[in-house]
């Protein structure tokens, strides 16, 4: 029988190789060639899985001939934690949003989605390192969408500017209509264009006002009647997004970040689907 450890893997490898666009190309070439971009995805995706930095991970990869195995490696060609930091910097946004998007086909969607956002600290640094480099401690702001029925995480959108949540909201939602029924959202999203906009393609909104009247109230009391009490999924989400994986990013550069906390998201999808399947 599998273990976990190597069912993720094999999941994780066949989700980054579909990330990339063609055939995904053998895992190491000698040369300059060096490692497929899927190989760095997946590693990618089991530091995230088990928790431990690039030293060490590869290091404990070396003594895992089964899970080298499934990278179509060797443990003589594990790469240098060095190349992986510097090859996850290479490696387009869109192929780490390829393997969120292709985990999402692991659960069999619920009929409501929500969508909600939060902070994220942004560094692990020292106060003196910070002075010394000029780095800055600003928080990443982070959108969630997810389904309510099975938590799965459907999208995420990261950013360092602070944006207000009905500035993204409607950028998170247009990504992903094709599965969406209905979205509820808290008071932040109370914008009755994006409610307008929800509803010409067919999409239910579940947004109550912030200081509604006698209609509006009305209005919340049928919301709050049908399932908006599902919305309160996504902060679970994010509960357990910071207790298994941790609440602060390890990437030093801003989009590295981004990359982190989007494989996060497909990791905690393919890490539920495997124990689901389990049960």
């Amino acid at each position: 029988m599998q273990t976990k450890i190597a069912r993720f893997t094999e999941t994780v490898v066949s989700l980054a190789q579909k990330a990339v666009a063609g055939d995904p190309g053998p895992a190491y070439r000698s040369g300059k060639d060096g490692y497929a971009d899927w190989v760095v995805l997946a590693v990618q995706g089991l530091k995230e899985y088990l928790g431990q930095v690039y030293r060490k991970l590869l290091d404990v990869l070396k003594e895992m001939p089964r899970v080298t195995k499934s990278l179509g490696l060797t443990p003589e060609t594990v790469p240098h934690f060095s190349t992986v930091c510097t090859r996850k910097q290479e490696i387009p946004m869109k192929r780490w949003r390829a393997i969120l998007d292709s985990s999402i086909e692991l659960y069999d969607l619920g009929d409501v989605q929500a969508i909600d956002a939060t902070d994220v600290d942004h560094v692990q640094a020292s106060q003196h390192y910070a002075k010394r480099t000029e780095y800055t401690f600003e928080a990443v702001k982070t959108s969630v969408l997810i389904d309510c029925e099975t938590s799965a995480i459907l999208d995420r959108h990261c950013s360092m500017k602070q944006p207000h949540d009905t500035q993204i909201g409607w950028q998170v939602l247009v990504r992903n209509l094709d599965e969406l029924t209905a979205v509820a959202a808290d008071k932040g999203y109370d914008w009755e264009n994006l409610r307008t906009k929800l509803r010409s393609e067919g999409v239910t909104p579940l947004i109550p006002q912030r200081a509604p009247g006698m209609r509006g109230w009305a209005r919340d009391v049928l919301i709050y009647d049908r399932v908006y009490h599902l919305r309160s999924n996504s902060e679970s989400v994010f509960f357990e997004l910071r207790r298994r994986y941790g609440e602060t990013p390890w990437s030093r550069t801003r989009f590295g970040k981004f990359r982190e906390l989007v494989m996060k998201s497909a990791v905690r999808n393919i890490e539920r689907a495997i124990e689901d399947s389990t049960r």
